[in-house]
């Protein structure tokens, strides 16, 4: 049976967004795509029903449960307020509208929506070395070729960009959803962990990293038992 929990007390960001979510997703630890939903939830404070399914059991539920909320059937799926939500980064991009994680100016917007779709190739590259079936092969020369590929890119776009410049986020001083999906991304692929021994070549991500990881919520998201790894 899928795991399901509630997590924190309805409050402004609730109103902002229209209620209280319900999230269907993998059981996959704190990773994946869902992952920068939910830690954009913890951030902004807003309360959240969350449901895991197994890789085992999920292809039972996937053309049964999910398959009625989503003709895809693709999680995450998120409930809100009567209406269904799918594709993460649609959902990402209407939660980051509503929470004002998406910057003010039409600039800020547009680099924003850049930074994520830089990390968006990324990840799309690194899931499939990830689930290879020849991963042992795949995986380690994801890391060699694509992997150093991007992340030299995001650096250099981080120390060219005005905005970036500002740091220590994507736009400068506020955090939009961008920071949240490249800092998923590069703790999924290992790289927040072991004192950012991954980041020591890419200081500007490593700087994002510190302050996405030293904001309140997330540091006490991270310090719970919500946080698995």
């Amino acid at each position: 049976m899928p795991s399901t929990k509630q997590y924190g007390t309805a409050g402004p960001a609730n109103q902002a967004i229209g209620g209280v979510p319900t999230m269907h997703y993998f059981d996959f630890a704190s990773r994946g795509r869902g992952q920068v939903v939910r830690l954009m939830w913890e951030d902004a404070g807003v309360a959240y029903e969350d449901i895991r399914y197994s890789f085992e059991e999920y292809p039972d539920y996937k053309n049964t449960v999910i398959a009625e909320k989503n003709p895809t059937t693709t999680i995450p799926v998120v409930e809100l307020d009567g209406k269904i939500l799918t594709q993460s980064y649609a959902i990402l991009r209407r939660f980051a509208r509503q929470l004002k994680y998406d910057g003010e100016t039409e600039e800020e917007k547009y680099w924003a929506d850049a930074m994520c779709d830089i990390a968006i190739d990324w990840r799309t590259l690194f899931i499939a070395a990830f689930f290879d079936p020849n991963k042992e092969e795949a995986y380690p020369k994801h890391k060699e070729t694509d992997r150093k590929h991007f992340l030299k890119a995001l650096e250099t776009q981080l120390n060219r960009h005005d905005l970036s410049q500002q740091g220590p986020y994507v736009i400068g001083k506020n955090i939009t959803y961008a920071d949240m999906v490249i800092y998923q991304l590069l703790h999924d692929e290992g790289l927040t962990q072991e004192g950012r021994k991954g980041l020591q070549e890419y200081p500007r991500l490593k700087q994002l990293v510190d302050a996405v990881e030293d904001r309140p919520n997330v540091k006490a998201f991270l310090e719970s038992d919500r946080y698995l790894g």
